[in-house]
């Protein structure tokens, strides 16, 4: 009797879990038992398992064979499992010294042939095998450098069974042949799911972003401070104007007015983009801010997260540390939006399914755009709208107030006039301008909430707001006030003061002022209170 075991790695969420993969042979009739809650992927690793190893010029074992997943209990799913399964196999036939694979997790598809294919949750599944105080992990060689963002763990990057098998043997490693040049990388397509970036609306991870710059557009001075204040402090944002104002134009240019995310927050992005299969070929680190734009017909699930058998993120959890831009937001579905309530709260969303509970992280930055009414042109200045009244509040009521009262910036996005397309003048700031008053604002909160679980104003909850960082004597009576006439509800009073933090901070004030205040305010009801829009003003 031979008995061997491995470990690989299965996937919950973001959340890896190790599973000891042990493979045992008796004398009786050749036959191939793989037990411990597998899936249908799983399950069909038998055939390509035994292909793969008789291709890679080793014999397969013709005896009574039971390949079991510990903990029995935890559903498995997947083709990761199979290059751990082979190396069982083949230890508990002696070809490889099974003392060799007892400390190793290994984590592949196999393809017929042999060669060792990449699956999607590399990263957040060599994290948990690091967690689990494993240091050596074997991975197709395309995704080593995703692996080798976990410090503390040897990565060994194979192309083929052939080599693993020689290596472990300590054998001569074979030579595998290149692929024909200028041909794409075929093992390269297990990265990504077909279709899955035009669905949710991403931008290409950084390439895009370079592209957009805010001197592009033209007038806009209330919304261009409300994207500067939203970007300081991590604010949601909600911009209502007519078509062709520049709604999208500044939600596009957002992410970049945002900092590069720190390791930390860069390691947390990578693995929910790496389990969704949107990780961008030869970038396995994502430094810079994601944005997700999902279609209007976006269902609760792809919003959310879900789907059939194993939960995939959403969009919410593709923006965490990013930005979420919701064009045309009346037009989503009611169920979609209200479903948006928990994440905006909480920065997490937890999906309950049959299969089990999952949770997956939605630290995002919010922006809805929409129109005034269904023609696009009602405005309090003009009458060009033809739309009725009836159907202008119909229109209006599809965002609920709690959705809204968790949007802390709401602004006016006037048409551009003639003279301003025809201005020849130097134009707006350029991106890198506000993004370095952008930057310095958010090292002062930093320097502010040093020692707390916080990092931007809009993370600190409003009781630590009022007990511990004040605003300055009296500056709050205007918003007290309107929590009285019930302008403001308890939330939105907290929010308002999150916000007058984040004008602090932009204009360099130690404390929100009397103005400060009362800016946030004017942000936050979108009703004019005789205080200038530009930062500079209140300097």
């Amino acid at each position: 009797m031979g008995f061997a075991r491995t470990c690989s790695v299965t996937l919950v969420g973001v959340e890896g879990v190790v599973v000891e993969v042990q493979a045992d042979l008796e004398p009786g009739v050749a036959a191939f038992t793989l037990v411990g809650l597998p899936d249908k992927s799983l399950t069909e690793s038998r055939d390509r398992v035994r292909a793969a190893v008789a291709n890679s010029g080793d014999e397969w074992p013709q005896k009574k064979l039971t390949v079991g997943l510990s903990p029995a209990s935890v559903p498995k799913g997947g083709s990761g499992f199979d290059l751990a399964v082979a190396c069982a196999v083949l230890g508990a036939a002696e070809r490889i010294d099974p003392r060799v694979l007892t400390d190793l997790v290994m984590i592949g598809e196999l393809g017929l042939d042999g060669r060792v294919r990449p699956v999607r949750g590399i990263l957040p599944a060599v994290l948990a095998a690091a967690e689990a105080g494993y240091e050596q992990v074997v991975v197709p060689e395309c995704a080593a450098a995703e692996a080798a963002l976990v410090p503390g763990v040897s990565v060994l990057g194979v192309r083929s069974l052939r080599q693993l098998i020689a290596v472990l043997a300590d054998e001569p490693v074979p030579e595998e042949e290149p692929d024909d040049a200028g041909r794409p990388d075929p093992l390269l397509a297990g990265l990504r799911m077909p279709g899955t970036g035009a669905a949710t609306g991403m931008h290409s991870l950084g390439a895009a972003q370079h592209e957009h710059d805010l001197a592009d557009v033209v007038g806009q001075g209330s919304a261009r401070t409300a994207v500067e204040v939203a970007a300081a402090g991590g604010h949601h944002l909600f911009l209502e104007g007519p078509p062709g104002a520049g709604k999208t134009m500044l939600a596009e240019r957002l992410p970049a007015v945002l900092p590069r995310l720190g390791r930390q927050e860069s390691l947390e992005v990578t693995a929910v983009h790496s389990v969704a299969g949107l990780l961008p070929p030869g970038k396995p680190l994502i430094d810079m801010p994601p944005y997700c734009a999902p279609h209007h017909s976006a269902t609760m699930q792809s919003l959310v997260g879900g789907g059939p058998g194993t939960a995939r993120p959403g969009a919410v959890s593709l923006a965490h540390r990013g930005v979420l831009f919701l064009d045309e937001t009346p037009e989503f579905g009611s169920q979609a939006l209200d479903a948006l309530r928990q994440p905006l709260e909480a920065g997490h969303v937890v999906i309950a399914r049959s299969a089990g509970v999952v949770r997956f992280p939605a630290r995002f930055l919010m922006v809805l755009a929409a129109n005034p009414c269904p023609c696009g042109r009602f405005s309090q200045r003009d009458s060009l709208c033809e739309c009725p009244p009836s159907v202008i509040r119909r229109y209006q009521a599809r965002l609920s107030g709690p959705l809204l009262d968790r949007v802390d910036l709401r602004v006016e996005v006037d048409p551009v006039s003639r003279a301003e397309l025809a201005h020849r003048g130097p134009g707006g700031e350029s991106t890198a301008t506000v993004a370095d008053r952008v930057r310095a604002a958010r090292e002062r909160a930093a320097a502010r909430l040093a020692g707390t679980p916080w990092r931007t104003n809009s993370e600190v909850p409003g009781r630590e707001l009022r007990s511990r960082w004040h605003a300055a004597v009296g500056a709050m009576d205007e918003a007290e006030r309107n929590l009285e006439r019930g302008v403001l509800t308890v939330r939105g009073l907290d929010r308002v003061l999150r916000v007058a933090w984040t004008v602090a901070d932009l204009v360099g004030h130690d404390r929100p002022g009397a103005m400060d205040v009362a800016l946030a305010l004017q942000l936050r009801t979108g009703v004019p209170r005789g205080v200038p829009m530009a930062l500079g003003a209140l300097t």
